[in-house]
């Protein structure tokens, strides 16, 4: 019989230092899946653990408060109306923060699966929102479909399959091309609030120079010390004593409180989303949609679990991220939390798992460091106004997601042959999206069109041709149907 956790691990003061214990934390580690995990039995929660938990309430206070925004606004929920909109915003991340964001994530990735990494925000369905609506949908009927497809994937156990089968050239070129427009999009979303603040006060106009130049630095001092773990508390922190010396504007608005629980009240006529509960045919126009963002979690999951390979020890097996697990956890997440009134889309949690990974910390303890936070930052309210704050929430985002993501993908292209898949995955992705580059590529790198032949050779024919080939018809008609392929007319 194989010795238990308690009985393998060793104390950090029997290591010459800090990284030696932290990898041999990984290495000794293995949970109980759909069992009763705990702490000190099972794993322990360290001062590391601490990071991706602040990365992560920050990133979805931020996240959520994006989405709900974007239907809010595209569903003309209230005419217009900015004072009662800003407040339906607040009170929707209010109840994602304390239900789904704290009691979902401490039952499941903290106790019960601490192989699955949290359920968090969707951001690339965010610009989809306005053609959702469009096309008769509604925020429940989205999240229920989603939920549904999520569960039919992950029981077939078609997260990892894709996983597997998808080459590390393509992998490399989905996470620079995710890294960099992102990384782009931040640093130029934060040089127009940085001119509109200039508007307010000369003295802010500057402000995004200062603090992104600020950035570079102290996260190159950390990447040089090895502790970028720390730049997302550090530089957010940084960055908004920096703003708001400069003359930026900032208050705290949001009071202490608690969200409605009651499903009645959120998808009631004249109180919560005022939309009413989905008929037949708001699921019908939402099913295209559904299909398109359940396609889209494979290279999102993906990535996040690459994070983790790259950064742990090759024994560390047992801690990884289970894709499939990682999968049912969000479906059950989606369903259960859009039925309770949440204007949430769930996916995995990038600004959770990118910092743990770099910090060598397994999923369990910083998941119920997360939630704790979530509930106590739900209830507190002015926690996330800080959040929501540019000079916060752009470098957070930076530090913590686009830079890293960029850096994985990089040290992931060591051979030509990689990195011809890895360029035209970054080529197809940007003529449409990445969706249909990681559907593409991965079709081409696995036929041996592209990339390593010799692995081509060594793949069934299943895996060689058909699953790709179905994955990419899935995607092409996904999002022909909604209108994102170039020249094409969309139906919804």
């Amino acid at each position: 019989m194989s010795k238990s956790y308690k009985e393998k691990r060793r104390d950090a003061k029997d290591f010459s230092n800090r990284n030696e214990y932290l990898e041999h934390e990984l290495e000794v580690m293995k949970f109980r899946k759909w069992r009763l995990n705990l702490p000190f039995r099972d794993f322990r929660i360290e001062i590391e653990d601490f990071v991706p938990a602040l990365a992560a309430t920050i990133g979805k206070i931020v996240m959520v408060a994006a989405m709900v925004a974007a239907f809010a606004t595209e569903f003309n929920l209230f005419g217009g109306d900015s004072v009662l909109q800003n407040a339906f915003i607040a009170e929707n991340v209010r109840w994602e923060m304390l239900i789904a964001g704290g009691i979902f994530v401490i039952l499941f990735s903290g106790v019960l699966n601490p192989n699955a990494n949290l359920a968090g925000t969707h951001g690339p369905m965010i610009p989809l929102i306005a053609m959702i609506a469009a096309a008769g949908g509604h925020p429940l009927a989205l999240g229920v479909m989603v939920g549904v497809f999520g569960m039919v994937l992950a029981v077939s156990k078609g997260g990892s399959k894709l996983m597997n089968i998808t080459g590390v050239g393509v992998r490399a070129g989905l996470l620079i091309f995710l890294g960099a427009t992102g990384l782009f999009s931040q640093i130029s979303k934060f040089g127009l609030w940085s001119a509109a603040e200039a508007g307010l006060d000369a003295k802010a106009g500057p402000i995004s120079f200062v603090v992104i130049g600020t950035t570079v630095i102290i996260y190159a001092l950390l990447a040089r010390i090895n502790k970028r773990w720390l730049a997302i508390p550090l530089c957010s922190a940084i960055a908004g004593i920096i703003a708001f010396s400069m003359g930026a504007d900032f208050k705290f608005v949001t009071e202490p409180g608690l969200p409605h629980f009651d499903p009645r009240w959120w998808w009631g006529e004249d109180t919560g989303w005022t939309l009413g509960w989905p008929g037949l045919k708001e699921f019908l126009a939402v099913t295209p949609f559904a299909i398109l963002a359940v396609a889209m979690w494979t290279p999102d999951y993906l990535g996040h679990r690459v994070f983790q390979e790259l950064n742990y020890p090759k024994k560390a097996k047992n801690v990884l991220m289970d894709i499939d697990d990682t999968m049912t956890i969000t479906s059950i997440r989606q369903a259960v939390g859009s039925f309770l009134g949440g204007g949430n889309l769930a996916s995995s949690w990038g600004t959770y798992m990118i910092p743990a990974a770099i910090a060598k910390r397994p999923i369990p303890g910083g998941a119920i460091l997360t939630g704790l936070l979530c509930v106590l930052v739900s209830i507190l309210g002015a926690p996330m106004d800080l959040a929501m704050w540019a000079p916060v929430l752009r470098v957070a985002l930076i530090v913590g997601v686009f830079l890293p993501l960029l850096e994985a993908g990089m040290q992931m292209v060591q051979k030509q042959k990689d990195a011809l898949s890895a360029g035209t995955c970054i080529f197809a992705s940007a003529f449409v999206n990445p969706v249909f580059g990681w559907a593409l590529t991965m079709l081409l790198d696995n036929l041996g069109l592209i990339g390593d032949p010799d692995r081509a050779k060594q793949l069934s024919l299943s895996e060689k041709l058909i699953i790709p080939a179905v994955m990419f018809v899935i995607c092409v008609v996904s999002l022909a149907l909604v209108g994102q392929l170039p020249g094409i007319q969309g139906i919804f």
